[in-house]
C-alpha cells in the first residue's frame, strides 16, 4: 500500500510522535499553520468516517481530549479546532483527525522540532 500514514505507522517514514498506543498514533503536522497542529490516525487503515469502526472513532476522540490538555498545559492554547475531511477534500485517503490549536493572540510559527521539544 502506498499510504503515507501507513508508512508512518510502520516507521518507514519518521514522524514527530506525541502519543502512541495499540490503536492510534498522534504526531505533529510537518507543515503546520499554527503551533501545535497535530494529527491522530488509527493504526489500521480506514478510508474515512464511513469506514472506521465506532470503537476506534471513540478512542480517537478520547485521545483528542488528552492532547487538548497537553496543548493547554504546554503551549497555553485558548481553544482547539478538530477537523476531519472526507471524499475529494481528503488529501490522504486514511482516516485522520486534525487538532489545530487556537490562540487569542497570534503567535509566530515555531519549527516543528521546537514544538516537539516543548510537548515531549
Amino acid at each position: 500500500m502506498n499510504c503515507i500514514f501507513c508508512k508512518i505507522i510502520n516507521d518507514e517514514i519518521p514522524s514527530y510522535m506525541i502519543y502512541e498506543d495499540e490503536y492510534v498514533k498522534c504526531f505533529l503536522d510537518i507543515n503546520p499553520d499554527v503551533n501545535g497542529h497535530m494529527l491522530i490516525i488509527p493504526k489500521k487503515h480506514y478510508l474515512d468516517l464511513n469506514d472506521i469502526d465506532n470503537s476506534i472513532l471513540i478512542h480517537i476522540f478520547d485521545i483528542a481530549r488528552k492532547m487538548e490538555l497537553l496543548l493547554k498545559n504546554k503551549l497555553n492554547i485558548d481553544g482547539l479546532t478538530l477537523i476531519q475531511n472526507n471524499g475529494d477534500i481528503q488529501d490522504v485517503k486514511h482516516f485522520h483527525l486534525h487538532l489545530k490549536p487556537y490562540y487569542k493572540i497570534k503567535k509566530d510559527i515555531k519549527s516543528v522540532e521546537e514544538i516537539y521539544s516543548i510537548l515531549k
